[in-house]
């Protein structure tokens, strides 16, 4: 297996390691919402619950991944950094959560399960284009260019462009 592809796995069972986290988060603060807070209208129970729990899923799962999943691509760890990447992440973790707020829907219509079981049918197929999204978005892999600059010879040297 060629490393690249090993990183990779390795960074998608760390993914999916910290996904079990954030789910199992998601569905306690969804059942504790839907089922005890918000249970007698559907708006309560199956918009405003759900949008709760992926917050909270969201900010747990952005802090397990910056320092621990995709830890090696952050250059410089700072106040400044985490927020930038909690938004980004935040921002595509938006645009999963209507996919997945879509198929949730969907679901509960075609089904007739409860909402907790079609949310984790739905979080399936958006964990797939969650992952996506950090591996090549915002946990991207830090470019290498030739410096001259850099080097005290005067040739190039390898210099590394990494986001903050």
């Amino acid at each position: 297996m060629s490393s690249r592809l090993a990183d990779l796995l390795k960074r998608f069972v760390g993914y999916f390691g910290v996904s079990l986290l954030g789910t199992a988060v998601d569905t306690a603060v969804l059942w504790v919402c839907s089922h005890l807070l918000f249970s007698g209208s559907y708006f309560g129970r199956n918009i405003l619950s759900p949008t709760i729990s992926f917050e909270c899923a969201v900010f747990v799962n952005f802090c397990n991944s910056y320092f621990f999943v995709w830890k090696d691509r952050i250059s410089k760890r700072s106040t400044r950094s985490f927020f930038r990447h909690y938004a980004a992440y935040n921002a595509s973790c938006t645009g999963t959560f209507l996919l997945k707020m879509g198929l949730l829907q969907l679901v509960v219509l075609i089904s007739g399960l409860d909402v907790v079981w079609c949310n984790l049918i739905a979080l399936c197929f958006s964990g797939l284009v969650n992952f996506t999204m950090n591996e090549k978005v915002i946990f991207r892999k830090k470019k290498i260019r030739f410096d001259a600059s850099h080097n005290s010879t005067g040739s190039p040297g390898l210099d590394s462009e990494t986001q903050e």
